[in-house]
């Protein structure tokens, strides 16, 4: 493994890799010298060896460096966690992913919403990605209330029909079922089935101990002039459009709020960094095991990175979006119409999550390879932005593909 000691920009740049994953180091400096990072950290593993670990930059604006063990808020990445506790619980028998809801959460099934299955619910298509009525402050902090809140709320369409992003409410719609199906919090489940287990430094609900690790978000600031996504305007046109409750009724969710970070909020409050986010995919790019982990068996796996819904429209995000049954597949929207072109390009065979402001993680169960980049200062869009997108390039570039033409890294 080859040491990286570099000084970006008044900071510092640290890390090892292995000399084929040259080119990720390059980009990962980059980012800081030409693209405005501030603090980040990016991991990969390749047959379940760590083959590139590095982090760098600063906590804050005021300079307080990037520490090794640094995390951050990684926002919708967390989904992909949570829907792995779900997948575990599928894979040892305890969750059928084509049951009613009704059959573990019967107070779900009700107001059109009792034909709703688990599927719907990891999908996206289940039809409840806002709540209509004004949330209460901190009531993203308040399991039980969401859970009301979620039980009462009619659909937005007919269930399994369409599908529209869940934006902070995924947590809950999947997160309940983990927890009537397993007797324990989502939080717990994840902590004790995925997280300890693997090593990864990664909290839905994260304990106050680790609170000074925590670097804060430096939110994206919009240029004057630039122009908006129809998701965005959206948002400016109509203030019950799904768009602004999607997003603004969000029950006082604050990234920066110790009160945020210590609730088991699974749609978008976990905490980790890129070694976490590797850590938690690397079974699933070795079979489903590592060592003597198992996560999920290789039927399971294979269920894991299949395309399960798919459209040209997404009903909350207003772009093409793909999703398997809990993660993101493959975005390629760079031909989409003006504006509305954000994607997140990955292989075919991989499934993972992006973070609002441009963290992701996945596996590429092909390639043998996990994947993980969590930062503190978001960038432009909905999915990847060019610091995080050229990581991704610049690693499967060292593995061996030439080209991502197609929509797919191949």
């Amino acid at each position: 493994m080859e040491e990286l000691h570099a000084e970006v920009n008044g900071g510092r740049v640290e890390g090892t890799f292995n000399g084929r994953f040259a080119g990720v180091a390059k980009e990962f400096e980059r980012n800081f010298r030409d693209r405005g990072e501030v603090g980040a950290s990016v991991c990969i593993t390749l047959a379940g060896e760590t083959v590139l670990d590095l982090w760098g930059g600063h906590v804050d604006r005021e300079g307080k460096p990037w520490e090794r063990d640094t995390v951050c808020i990684v926002f919708s990445c967390t989904k992909g966690a949570t829907a792995i506790c779900a997948h575990v619980l599928a894979s040892r028998g305890k969750l059928d992913l084509d049951a009613p809801v009704a059959e573990y959460w019967p107070e779900f099934a009700k107001n059109d919403k009792e034909a709703a299955t688990v599927r719907m619910m990891l999908n996206h298509s289940v039809g409840v990605p806002a709540i209509r009525d004004s949330l209460k402050d901190g009531g993203a902090c308040d399991w039980d209330y969401m859970i009301e809140r979620l039980e009462a709320e009619a659909p937005f369409w007919k269930p399994g029909t369409r599908n529209g992003y869940h934006m902070i409410n995924f947590g809950w719609t999947v997160g309940e079922l983990v927890r009537r199906v397993s007797g324990k919090s989502l939080g717990t489940f994840f902590r004790e089935e995925v997280a300890e287990p693997l090593g990864a430094d990664f909290w839905i609900g994260t304990p106050e101990e680790v609170e000074p690790r925590v670097a804060p978000v430096i939110g994206y600031v919009r240029q004057s002039g630039e122009p908006m996504s129809d998701f965005e305007l959206g948002i400016v046109a109509d203030k019950h459009s799904l768009q602004t409750l999607a997003l603004m009724n969000n029950g006082g969710f604050n990234p920066n709020a110790r009160e945020t970070h210590a609730a088991e909020i699974g749609g978008g409050g976990g905490i980790s960094n890129g070694r976490g986010l590797a850590a938690i995919y690397a079974p699933l790019a070795c079979g489903g095991s590592l060592g003597n982990v198992t996560l999920v068996d290789q039927v399971a796996l294979a269920r894991m990175g299949e395309v399960s819904m798919a459209t040209h429209e997404d009903a909350t995000l207003l772009i093409p979006t793909r999703f398997a049954l809990g993660f993101m597949k493959s975005i390629d929207n760079r031909r989409w119409k003006e504006n509305n072109r954000d994607s997140a390009i990955l292989s075919s065979a991989a499934f993972g999550h992006v973070g609002a402001g441009g963290s992701i993680g996945f596996a590429d169960p092909a390639a043998g390879m996990s994947f993980g980049y969590a930062m503190n200062r978001m960038g432009k869009g909905i999915l990847m932005n060019e610091r995080g997108q050229s990581l991704i390039d610049a690693a499967y570039r060292a593995i061996g593909c030439t080209t991502n033409e197609g929509g797919v890294w191949m």
